[in-house]
């Protein structure tokens, strides 16, 4: 049986501990609340750019669709988002799956030849990636810092300019999509070209005036599409990632406290013991005296 210092030392280490882990649960709690309504808010407008853009695409006929290009299935650029930071439970660890799930497997042709590359957003992904030595096309990492609409524009923008130019013929998103603070979705979507040109509409087409002209809205519209399309994956990563650590920092203050309680039991264990000890020695010690 442990003694009474070491039994003392643990319990005050496992306090330190908790206060550590509520702390944190408490942090991400207040940073869960506000990515929740952002990720809520941006969801509807997202949605009904698609659909707008769908609206064109079904009245624009055999018009030729901004990024929408058919292109052979290689240069396939992966682009993973995770954390900067850990103690989020299997949030990092989902993502990095995978993406290498998708390399190896979905484009397993291409990884061999060389003709695909992966794109970290986030600390974790990227850190693996590049260790493990896979083709590497670089680290953003800042995105996820600090989300906001600038950034994600700026980075869509270089994404959209780099397919441009055939550096890539097909870019994929992976991320944690959000559903609550305990779940997480892992989501492979494509970003270009745009398949399908999203979602024409069938029955009644609605004519629409174009200003200055058809080609100059549309492209203006897919652009503002894919630009909101990385925004709202950021949004929903960053959801994601801290409601799974508030789910982790409350699992682990709950484990702590459970740890407290049969750790007070046990010293209450080695105290009585010690106090027993010590009545057994003062009693022998008694006799010993009375008998001479």
């Amino acid at each position: 049986m442990p003694s009474l210092k070491e039994v003392r030392l643990r319990i005050a280490s496992v306090k330190n501990t908790r206060q550590i882990t509520n702390a944190m649960k408490l942090v991400s709690a207040s940073k869960f609340r506000k990515a929740q309504r952002s990720i809520i808010s941006t969801r509807p407008y997202a949605q009904k750019l698609r659909e707008l853009l769908g609206n064109l695409a079904a009245s624009s006929g055999e018009m030729a669709f901004p990024f929408s290009e058919s292109r052979p299935d290689e240069r396939i650029l992966l682009v993973g988002i995770s954390s900067n930071k850990g103690l989020c439970g299997a949030f990092n660890s989902n993502v990095i799956k995978a993406v290498k799930k998708e390399a190896e497997e979905q484009f397993g042709k291409q990884l061999a030849s060389g003709s695909l590359q992966i794109m970290g957003v986030g600390r974790h992904v990227s850190d693996f990636f590049f260790k493990k030595g896979f083709p590497f096309a670089g680290r953003y990492d800042h995105l996820v810092a600090r989300v906001s609409y600038e950034a994600a524009a700026v980075f869509a923008d270089e994404l959209m300019e780099r397919w441009k130019k055939g550096e890539f013929n097909h870019i994929w998103l992976i991320y944690n999509q959000f559903k609550n603070a305990a779940t997480q979705i892992i989501t492979v979507e494509p970003f270009l070209p745009l398949s399908g040109t999203p979602e024409k509409k069938t029955g009644k087409l609605v004519e629409y005036l174009y200003l200055p002209n058809r080609s100059e809205v549309l492209e203006d519209l897919v652009i503002q599409t894919l630009r909101m399309q990385i925004y709202k994956a950021l949004l929903d990563s960053f959801a994601a990632e801290q409601g799974a650590r508030m789910t982790a920092m409350m699992k682990a203050t709950d484990n702590a406290s459970e740890m407290l309680k049969d750790l007070q039991l046990q010293y209450n264990k080695a105290r009585q013991a010690a106090i027993t000890r010590e009545i057994i020695e003062i009693v022998s010690g008694a006799n010993a005296l009375g008998g001479k």
